[in-house]
């Protein structure tokens, strides 16, 4: 099968917002839930959409936690984010060999907006499907289906990419290929119990992926 898209998560997979999210769930929490969260439990928080963790963790109150959650995240933003090795150098290389290049991410437009800045990739994505554009994050298949009949491409010529369960997850809901990075903050381990049909050790290795159709 020839792949003709690929379908990346942003936070962790494309840029290095680890460091960012995790300070920014232990200043929030840390004023409602003193000492109660370490940044070893703020690591499962990522992934997840802000309403998804805090409607389990601070029902009826999601909307203001979710407003504390986004003023300090993006008054921190630029300071705390860090790019991946060769992350934009491989992706103007499969731009430049005629593959279709999308994001589908549980993160909302303006802070897209503001990481895409960051990592200087805008113009090379056909397609930006994030929280605004879905009724159902993944694991559920909408978002990915949606970039999908963005791009025009059919499943079996897609690959989801990501450093989370949800996008391995929501990749086999959707009936695409999938694949893992090695350098997700929880772990290639973590990530290997979910099958991903690919698991990457370097950005770079999706050029050898992608002639190896």
């Amino acid at each position: 099968m020839k792949t003709k898209a690929l379908l990346f998560d942003f936070d962790g997979t494309l840029i290095d917002t680890n460091d960012l999210i995790v300070q920014t769930f232990m200043q929030i929490f840390d004023e409602i839930f003193p000492g109660q969260y370490s940044t070893q439990d703020c690591l499962k928080f990522i992934g997840p959409s802000l309403k998804q963790t805090f409607d389990e963790l601070t029902p009826g109150k999601t909307d203001e936690m979710i407003s504390k959650y986004k003023k300090w995240n993006a008054l921190h933003h630029d300071e705390l984010v860090r790019g991946y090795d060769a992350v934009l150098e491989t992706l103007e290389q499969l731009h430049s060999m005629g593959i279709k290049l999308a994001i589908v991410s549980t993160k909302g437009k303006d802070g897209l907006a503001r990481g895409m800045k960051v990592l200087g990739a805008g113009h090379l994505f056909e397609v930006i499907v994030g929280i605004d554009d879905v009724t159902h994050v993944k694991p559920h298949a909408e978002p990915i289906l949606l970039a999908l009949q963005k791009l025009g491409v059919t499943e079996d010529e897609a690959i989801m990419i990501g450093d989370n369960s949800h996008d391995i997850e929501g990749g086999k809901n959707a009936g695409v290929r999938t694949a893992g990075v090695a350098w997700s903050a929880k772990g290639e381990a973590f990530l290997q119990q979910f099958n991903p049909d690919y698991m990457l050790q370097h950005m770079h290795d999706l050029i050898g992926i992608v002639k190896g159709d």
